[in-house]
């Protein structure tokens, strides 16, 4: 994971400029076992390349640029290398026109090759934003994922949290004036909590339902002391979503 993990960080920060994704928790606690169940692990056949996560028994959402030969995704357990967590094949990758980060719709759906019906606490669905779902500034939120806790850090094996507040999008602007259109800000800016480089994709959960993706932060800089970091608005794609499921394909 380390080697994949820099390689990654290379090519982002040649391609990227200022930005950069990622999803790795700063600041957080390791997530309690009865909570998160519908984190997964998004992998290729190299290891754990971003977070995602269960919205329908046989669809996982994760962010676009996480496109990188993906295989399969691992749920069932915090801890993506424990033996007793499923391994499950990805069968079809559903995109949202999507070019690269700054242009916006950072959104993937993944197509697994078999229905996870819920089962207990290991496996659970979290329900979509509604797309009229009204966010406050300051409002409390939470984001989890499994890359690294610090600068030039480790990815981690256990799933970790941490509670982030909506910031709003003018002062989100000030930092990003190129932001993209459907993007939430939330942590990051002046808090020193929110996610680092790694893998990307994982939830942003106000009110118990998924409302963003993790798309892409300030590079170099895990601690945050001066920019927001930035989610895909889920809100903005909750129809595209609801077709792809129901239709069990991908939609051009």
């Amino acid at each position: 994971m380390q080697d994949l993990g820099e390689f990654l960080l290379f090519l982002t920060l040649i391609c990227a400029g200022s930005h950069v994704h990622g999803s790795a928790i700063i600041n957080g606690d390791l997530a309690p076992e009865d909570s998160m169940q519908f984190m997964v692990s998004v992998q290729s056949k190299k290891g754990h390349v971003c977070g995602g996560f269960l919205i329908e028994e046989d669809f996982v959402v994760t962010a676009a640029h996480c496109n990188l030969e993906l295989t399969h995704v691992i749920l069932g357990g915090h801890n993506w290398k424990n033996p007793s967590a499923k391994k499950i094949e990805i069968i079809n990758q559903c995109k949202h026109h999507y070019k690269e980060t700054m242009s916006g719709h950072d959104i993937m759906l993944l197509k697994v090759s078999i229905c996870l019906a819920p089962k207990g606490n290991n496996i659970k669905t979290i329900p979509l934003a509604e797309m009229n779902m009204n966010l406050k500034e300051n409002q409390l939120c939470s984001v989890a994922g499994w890359g690294k806790t610090k600068n030039r850090g480790h990815s981690v094996d256990a799933l970790r949290m941490v509670n982030v507040t909506i910031i709003d999008q003018t002062t989100c602007k000030k930092s990003w004036p190129k932001l993209p259109n459907n993007v939430i800000c939330a942590g990051g800016f002046k808090t020193k909590k929110g996610f680092c480089q790694g893998d990307s994709g994982g939830p942003l959960v106000c009110s118990g339902r998924a409302v963003g993706i993790v798309s892409f932060n300030k590079e170099e800089n895990c601690k945050y002391p001066d920019v927001p970091n930035v989610y895909t608005d889920i809100r903005g794609y909750v129809k595209w979503i609801k077709d792809i499921t129901s239709k069990k394909t991908c939609l051009m």
